[in-house]
């Protein structure tokens, strides 16, 4: 009886909790467009937009923000020092686009001008070196090869967490149904030993148990990005096929359709966050810029928020 009671005795206060709670997972915010809601580890929030709609760069400046330090040599940089694990299955993400973006924003915060317009000695190249440090970047052609990841990055975070001082804090995905035709080309009704056939519901759900292993030893916040599908199956089927075509950015285009998921529900189900990008009308520009307007589909929310990108390749809110 003692025991028992000793057991369900209170070691600390309710607000002692939530303040441990808040203390070792605190809320984030991210940059433009991901602004309007709070974040914590544990989270997966999911980019879906036509290509293209900035995605990968929304990744990028929630990386930068994230890999650069809070302060250095006395520069406030608003950063959160920790680092990232960018996993790119679209094969299209240009690192040298990223160091230059990473080289405009401490030029930026320092307030010289740009080194990438001939001023080479405008920014804290050791600064530039130490937030590089912090990007890890994988890059995978198929599902076998992100399976193979996901299998492994355990003990690759557990190094760099040793190496570093600190764990890892974001998961990227770019483009995480980039291998959705492939996937389904697989025969769901093989077996092998009676083993499960492989099938795109069978990589999926093996993909999303992995990754819920990996946050139960190293919570990270989740960002992933996702081609958009609009209206009716048959168009879904088109819209997937030709996620490059010019009519999606048509007024009239499929962009003004319903948002529908293609992904299987066990993915569905353990997205927490979801944002989608459209194309704005073509009456609304920024010197000749196309614009894009954002919609929060999970939690669903009344406003829309308003980008576009810049010559620079920057994201500018309207």
């Amino acid at each position: 009886m003692t025991s028992a009671v000793s057991w369900i005795k209170a070691d600390e206060t309710a607000k002692g909790a939530l303040l441990r709670i808040l203390t070792e997972r605190p809320f984030l915010l991210l940059p433009p467009p991901l602004h309007r809601l709070p974040f914590r580890v544990g989270n997966t929030v999911e980019i879906v937009g036509p290509s293209p709609s900035a995605k990968t760069l929304i990744l990028t400046q929630a990386a930068i923000n994230c890999i650069l330090p809070k302060e250095w040599k006395g520069v406030q940089y608003g950063g959160l020092e920790r680092a990232v694990m960018f996993i790119d299955l679209d094969c299209r993400f240009d690192v040298s686009s990223f160091s230059k973006a990473l080289e405009r924003r401490i030029v930026g915060d320092n307030g010289l001008r740009s080194s990438v317009k001939g001023n080479e000695n405008g920014y804290d190249k050791d600064l530039f070196v130490e937030c590089l440090k912090r990007f890890l970047y994988i890059r995978c052609y198929n599902s076998f090869e992100f399976l193979a990841t996901l299998k492994t990055l355990h003990s690759r975070l557990q190094n760099e967490k040793e190496k570093q001082g600190s764990s890892v804090y974001m998961l990227m995905i770019d483009s995480i149904g980039a291998f959705y035709w492939m996937d389904r080309a697989f025969p769901s009704s093989s077996t092998v030993n009676n083993r499960k056939g492989l099938s795109l519901q069978t990589v999926v759900g093996a993909a999303v148990q992995e990754i819920q292993r990996i946050l139960l030893a190293h919570p990270m916040l989740v960002l992933a990005t996702k081609s958009a599908a609009f209206g009716d199956k048959q168009s879904t089927t088109e819209a997937i096929r030709k996620k490059s075509d010019g009519k999606m950015f048509n007024s009239r285009g499929p962009q003004n359709l319903p948002y529908r998921d293609f992904m299987p529900a066990v993915w569905q189900s353990f997205v927490s966050h979801r944002i989608l990008l459209r194309a704005s009308d073509g009456e609304r520009t920024l010197q000749n810029h196309p614009t894009f307007s954002t919609e929060w589909l999970l939690p669903p929310l009344k406003f829309s928020d308003h980008f576009t990108v810049d010559e620079d390749g920057l994201l500018v809110t309207l």
